[in-house]
């Protein structure tokens, strides 16, 4: 037993370095693509940056649910691929899929339909409402393509090819970067539609990046895009995949909404508090790229082990995690204290909007390694082994019965200033570290959750 560790961890950073790169570049690029938005439409003007940020709290709910879809399907993809299961794969991604395409056309025939109604959730600001509704109305046709992508990209990932997911990433995020400057600044003899030209650009690179997925799906040998794989019935399966991904569906959601409540306050703080908070949000995703890319490599490589049921390896690939998470995390935080300055050179805001920035973006430095911690351990290193039930509950509570409340006791009872009011809202992920880290030492969540003759029980 004393030779097996060292030997796993001879193993462990060549396989999660192999998978961190492809993810990191993926997420680089997706934060690439945000902060393109911002720094074209920082040209355009303050109202069209606020807008966008208040609609885009609308596809960050919806990739929270894609998210814990795909999440689902790659808690079993995952193991089902350590044990060499294809079948159990293509009925997987089929169940996720059904889910995803029906709330896909539900999310589309809202924002289409009643994007100013979803706007005033967020502010009542008349300007704020009519930028944010035009965007809305085309980003409905996005959702009808990011559904299908997210799933079987998810997928893919789960089962190693983590390469192909980055490339369709790489096309689709050039492309977007690209389109935003045709359209927000009328190159080419384009027109400048300046916010609406955000949601085109998006569309038409959803549109392109889910060519490519198909394209890829022709040449696969294991997991295709397949509608069929919808129709495929097995009971244990949807079971299972109801089992594990309700809840992280459910923790993905409640923590997103939640989190999309922090917009809701600060939307009524001022328009000042929005365009900040929305330069903050870029500036903390290129922070969380590297930590956030280990959690989910790491998931996928400690479900892939949980699979093969050697689960002595899989708690020392926890381990090991956790402690690059620190590291990268600690990184993250000192490359936002090293962007402030430069974000402060080139914002384009008010006085007091910059004035909340400065202090927003040192509050982030920290705040990273509280999120970097808690995403891997309930979104990697729990999920991966089918614990998705400790996260809903946890961070359920954590928004819901502290944050959230804490927020608009303090917005709007006590009136606190806006810096003392976002303060109190980053302390959400540190107060639920005890628990977390609790529940990791643990080990409830280290399990192989395959099954036996899948599919004669089936017809049995």
């Amino acid at each position: 037993m004393s030779k097996a560790i060292p030997s796993a961890k001879d193993r462990f950073y060549p396989q999660i370095i192999k998978l961190v790169i492809p993810i990191v570049v993926q997420n680089l690029l997706s934060a690439a693509v945000n902060s393109a938005d911002v720094v074209m439409l920082n040209y355009v003007g303050q109202s069209s940056i606020s807008a966008v940020s208040l609609a885009a709290n609308y596809a960050g709910v919806l990739f929270m649910v894609y998210y814990g879809l795909g999440t689902g399907a790659s808690m079993l993809s995952a193991q089902y691929w350590g044990k060499k299961d294809l079948q159990a794969i293509r009925v997987i991604e089929g169940i996720a899929m059904r889910f995803s395409i029906l709330i896909s056309l539900c999310f589309s025939a809202f924002a289409f339909f009643a994007p100013e109604l979803m706007m005033k959730l967020f502010t009542n600001d008349a300007e704020l409402i009519a930028i944010g509704a035009g965007y809305l109305r085309v980003m409905a046709l996005t959702y009808l393509c990011w559904g299908v992508i997210e799933i079987y990209l998810s997928v893919l990932r789960s089962i190693g090819r983590v390469n192909v997911s980055m490339i369709l990433n790489i096309l689709a995020f050039t492309l977007n970067i690209f389109l935003n400057a045709v359209f927000i600044f009328g190159l080419f003899g384009a027109p400048k539609l300046g916010a609406v030209g955000v949601a085109i650009a998006t569309a038409s690179s959803r549109a392109i990046e889910l060519a490519g997925c198909i394209l890829v799906s022709l040449f696969s040998k294991d997991v295709k895009l397949k509608l069929s794989y919808m129709l495929i019935r097995n009971k244990p399966l949807f079971q299972d995949f109801l089992k594990l991904s309700l809840p992280a569906l459910g923790n993905d959601v409640s923590w997103s909404v939640a989190f999309s409540m922090y917009s809701v306050i600060l939307g009524h703080l001022g328009t000042d508090a929005v365009a900040a908070n929305s330069l903050v949000v870029v500036v903390r995703n290129f922070g969380t790229v590297l930590c956030f890319g280990t959690a989910s490599a790491g998931g996928i490589l400690l479900g892939n082990v949980m699979g093969e049921n050697d689960l002595e390896r899989a708690k020392v690939y926890a381990s090991n995690i956790l402690k690059l998470t620190v590291i990268t995390g600690a990184i993250g935080g000192v490359l936002v204290l090293i962007a402030t300055p430069f974000v402060l050179h080139f914002a384009s805001l008010s006085d007091t909007a910059m004035h909340y920035l400065k202090y927003m973006l040192f509050i982030n430095s920290y705040y990273i390694m509280g999120s970097a911690v808690n995403t891997t351990l309930i979104a990697g290193v729990f999920r991966a082994g089918g614990d998705s039930r400790f996260g809903l509950i946890c961070d359920t509570v954590d928004m819901w019965c502290y944050a959230v409340p804490l927020g608009f006791i303090a917005a709007f009872v006590f009136k606190l200033p806006v810096l003392v009011v976002y303060f109190l809202l980053c302390t959400d992920e540190f107060v639920k570290w005890p628990w977390v880290i609790r529940h990791y030492r643990s080990r409830k969540w280290l399990r192989n959750i395959t099954r036996e003759n899948l599919f004669a029980e089936e017809k049995a």
